[in-house]
This record gives C-alpha cells, structure tokens and sequence, in this order.
C-alpha cells in the first residue's frame, strides 16, 4: 500500500506542473525526441530535461536511446493509478449530481403550476 501511494504521490506531483502536462500531451500524440518536445517552449533543453525526468520518474514517460538522442512516449498505464483514486470522488460526485437532478425534475412540475 505504501508503493502505491508513494507512486500516487509522484503521479499528482509530475501532473501539477503544466508544463510537464503539456509534454505528456506532446507524447501522448506520438513519440518524440527530446528536442522536439523543447521546441515550443522559452526554456532551456535542460529545464525540459529535469521536467522529463519528473515525468520519467512518475513512471508517465518512457525514454530510449538511439545513439545521442532520446526518444520519448507515453506510459499511459501509470495513470491508472491516479484514475482509480480518481474514480471513488467521480461516484461521490456522480451520485450528488443525480439525486440533484431526481430534485430539479421533480420540482419543475411544481414550478409550472405556481405560474
């Protein structure tokens, strides 16, 4: 239990910074190199390279090597962690926005009336 909400831990913490969402949105595309993941943004290759090495770290990204240049693509299965944390607050929120709904209908009728 604790690895996983040690690796949970790391998930939210790579996720929380945008820049790093953005690459991972860049991976999720199609697999690039390091420099094509750099190019759209004002900073440095190796402020891309510590964000890379948060993402790598959550385990979200993986890099090969060809010779000097590093390929990376998404590990879209590390998510699924954050997606089954994710998921008992989705049903806690699925369940009040029902029982909201069953409200609102049964209270137009009322509404309807009253003009």
């Amino acid at each position: 239990m604790v690895e996983r909400a040690e690796h949970l831990d790391r998930v939210f913490h790579a996720l929380a910074d945008p820049t790093r969402r953005a690459l991972l949105g860049m991976v999720s595309q199609r697999e690039r190199t390091v420099t094509e993941l750099a190019q759209p943004f004002a900073i440095s290759l190796a402020a891309v390279s510590k964000h890379l090495k948060v993402l790598e770290a959550a385990h979200l990204i993986q890099r090969r090597w060809e010779g000097r240049v590093a390929r990376c693509r998404l590990n879209a299965e590390a998510l699924r962690t954050a997606d089954e944390w994710l998921g008992h607050y989705r049903h806690f929120w699925e369940v009040r926005l029902d029982s909201l709904e069953q409200l609102l209908k049964s209270e137009a009728p009322e509404r309807r009336r009253k003009k």
